[in-house]
């Protein structure tokens, strides 16, 4: 290579080399320079987030937790607190509250879950000041989950409530053995502590007509308050709107609830813990019809909860959140004329309650008549009394207020034409045809549809990301010839493990219960659950199978188990053959009530084998559980129970009836009933 040769071609690598240098320095120049501004402003921002959270978490403290400043700054002097399962409770409560507008006073609903409930005793600073209680009682005379911390607290508080003035209203159910015991407890409770009842306590029977029983109590109620006050009704109408209407015309579709109870797109990123308010999207991974024969539908359901972080025990019940009928739906938009896709907000009217909406809000009409609103029970009077003035037929106007009124004439028309015809809202609409009130008021008025309990028939120990449900599809004619179906059961049944290439999902939770297996594997246990009762025990016996497989040492595991016929409705008859025929279960005892004759139940065969029964309580330590019907099984089992302890271990019936309720206390004698 010559030297000119070389000389031409060495200027380049240093030009290369210099323009790298000013690229790098540039790159390295920014990356630096953005850093810098990226870790300034990130501390900035990490700074301030904490200051304001501690601000907002502090102001809310002080704003939720106590009612008695809440009462003096809005002006209040009436507090309804409710424990409430299924939204009775809390809908007694709030048309309590808003009753008091008409004696002159001001009432506010409230959850005692929110509230500091020791500061009951503060009432004193406030002038004529009262605290209502709409308590139900849920389970085995427990109290409901909301009124769990309180209960608690009248347990353990030695609390002076010297001149707090109060009342209580109990919600219960007669075919229960503990019948409105949170209720009566709270009552007694109160006066213990030196508080002071200005209106006997009223007791609620959701067997017979808890409605009425309401009504009645509300009736003799309001007089006994204005009489101890010393006030006057005011003569004001308390069908004064609690919410108003705000039609959203142009929204971002992704601010709008579309059936979620809490958080919005909940159902698009689920995230654990699940519970009432945010609930799993469960797939359904099985759905078989059980019964053989005959006319109804009996159903096994298998929901997955794989990657949810749900926990369950054998004995513990799933919570599910149906949706209503899309023919109901469409039928209340159609005979009301109303677009149901119109988005809206119903705001409370009231700023410094804790309740903004009536449910999920902005929504569509659509979306809260499907998931939000309880649109197939037949309403209670209220509801007939808000929407009567909507009525422009005079007589049917008259009939509306009639029913709602406490007259013994319109309590009567109430049940025969409402009650016992199961008329739901619909079909007041239909048979009213002046009846056209406006859509928002009609669903500010409805109650809140409510989540369905079903016992689980499996158990984790075994299933460990399966839950299954063993139900019967509700469907039945009523006196006007309408068809009315079961909510739940009948959305159940149609869930097929997949529609159209998707997953079908239940929403659902798990709320924990006391009926579990004994803690000692040896002990004996006694099942009885006739029909879908059957359900806990399947998660039983499969939990004594499996102990047994660890080498556990597994007492007696007795099955008294009643269907109508052998060969139509005998639930899970291959599974419980095969389980006695392992040894899980040492005896399976079926009554075919329908098979002869004369009718056979659980009861009978109790009865039956009264010795060995006896044995297994009274030298054995056995664990008795019962599971179905309350109203009547459920009490014919007790009776025999009480006959085996007369007649086998030679009590008197006296001593019989003590000997079953010290079993009860001992947890020894558990139920899971519903009537």
């Amino acid at each position: 290579m010559s030297d000119s040769e070389v000389e031409s071609q060495s200027p380049e690598p240093v030009a290369e080399e210099e323009a790298l240098f000013s690229s790098l320095d540039i790159f390295l120049f920014s990356l630096i320079a953005g850093l810098l501004i990226y870790w300034l402003l990130a501390r900035k921002k990490k700074e301030e987030i904490p200051e304001f959270k501690t601000l907002t978490t502090v102001a809310l403290t002080v704003r939720e937790t106590s009612f008695i400043e809440k009462m003096k700054k809005t002006n209040r002097n009436i507090v309804v607190f409710y424990g409430s399962q299924t939204g009775t409770a809390e809908e007694f409560s709030n048309r309590l509250a808003k009753d008091a507008q008409r004696y002159g006073m001001r009432g506010m609903a409230a959850d005692p879950e929110e509230y500091d409930m020791s500061e009951i005793s503060r009432l004193v600073e406030i002038d004529n000041s009262l605290a209502v209680f709409c308590m139900a009682t849920y389970g085995e005379g427990d109290p409901t989950d909301n009124a769990q911390d309180f209960y608690d607290w009248l347990q353990e508080t030695d609390a002076e409530l010297d001149g707090v003035n109060y009342t209580v209203f109990a919600l219960g159910n007669k075919t229960y053995e503990h019948y409105n015991a949170m209720g009566k407890y709270v009552d007694k409770r109160l006066a213990e502590l030196g508080a002071k009842r200005i209106f006997d306590l009223g007791l609620g029977d959701d067997d017979g007509n808890l409605e009425e029983d309401f009504v009645s109590w509300r009736e003799q109620f309001w007089p006994a308050v204005c009489e101890h006050f010393g006030v006057e009704a005011t003569g004001e109408d308390s069908s004064i709107r609690q919410y108003e209407l705000v039609v959203h015309t142009d929204i971002n579709m992704n601010k709008v609830y579309t059936g979620e109870m809490g958080r919005l797109k909940s159902f698009e990123t689920q995230k654990p813990p699940f519970d009432s308010k945010n609930p799993f999207l469960a797939p359904v991974t099985a759905n078989r019809k059980l019964n053989k024969g005959g006319s109804r539908h009996l159903m096994h359901l298998e929901l997955d909860i794989s990657g949810s972080k749900i926990r369950y025990d054998s004995g513990d019940h799933v919570a599910v959140y149906p949706i209503n009928d899309a023919s109901i739906v469409n039928k209340i938009g159609d005979v009301l004329g109303v677009d149901l896709d119109t988005v809206i907000s119903l705001n409370n009217l009231d700023e410094e309650s804790n309740k903004k909406h009536p449910f999920p809000c902005p929504t569509t009409y659509r979306t809260a008549l499907t998931h939000y609103l309880d649109i197939t029970n037949p309403p209670r009077t209220n509801v007939l009394y808000e929407l009567a003035q909507y009525a422009t037929d005079p007589k049917e106007q008259e009939t509306m207020r009639k029913m709602a009124s406490s007259s013994s004439e319109g309590k009567a028309l109430y049940q025969s034409w409402v009650l016992d015809s199961r008329r739901n809202i619909l079909a007041i609409l239909e048979d009213m045809p002046s009846l056209r009130p406006p859509i928002d008021h009609l669903c500010e008025l409805m109650p809140r549809l409510q989540a369905r309990y079903y016992s689980i028939a499996s158990s984790s120990k075994v299933h460990t990301n399966t839950i299954a449900v063993c139900a019967v599809v509700v469907e039945y004619e009523t006196k006007t010839g309408r068809t009315n179906k079961g909510v739940a059961t009948n959305w159940l049944k149609n869930k097929v493990v997949t529609d159209n290439g998707h997953k079908s999902t239940v929403p659902m939770y798990v709320r924990k219960s006391q009926f579990r297996l004994p803690f000692k594997a040896s002990n004996p246990v006694i099942m009885i659950g006739p029909g879908t009762g059957i359900a806990p025990f399947m998660g039983f016996i499969q939990e004594r199978g499996w102990l047994k497989e660890q080498g556990k040492e597994v007492g007696e595991t007795v099955l008294y188990y009643g269907c109508r016929h052998r060969n139509e409705d005998f639930l899970y008859q291959e599974e419980l053959e095969e389980f006695e025929k392992a040894g899980v279960l040492t005896k399976l005892n079926v009554a075919f009530s329908r098979d002869q004759e004369h009718k056979v139940y659980v009861q009978h065969l109790l009865k039956k084998n009264k010795e060995h029964v006896w044995k297994l309580i009274h030298t054995e330590n056995a664990h008795i559980y019962i599971c179905g019907d309350a109203r009547n099984m459920a009490r014919d089992v007790q009776n025999a129970f009480y006959e085996i302890a007369e007649e086998v271990g030679g009590l008197t019936h006296t001593q019989a009836v003590d000997y079953i309720k010290k079993l009860m206390t001992k947890g020894r004698y558990s139920q899971d009933v519903w009537s």
